[in-house]
């Protein structure tokens, strides 16, 4: 299971991601939908360790990522 908790980023003043929290249960299919500009791409690299979080977390099958 991929679970976030909390999850910001900001960019200097502009807030990116604002506190989005979730959790995708193994063999979900999950869809990841917002218009341009809504923070999709920027929370991927959050789960993916690619960004670091201004502040939440994220664990994938329980480990921190």
């Amino acid at each position: 299971m991929i679970e976030a908790v909390g999850l910001t980023k900001r960019y200097g003043a502009k807030t990116a991601v604002d506190d989005l929290s979730f959790q995708v249960r193994p063999g979900a299919v999950t869809g990841f939908l917002g218009p341009n500009g809504s923070g999709k791409s920027t929370t991927m690299r959050m789960i993916l360790g690619l960004d670091r979080p201004t502040a939440g977390h994220v664990t994938i099958g329980g480990h921190p990522y």
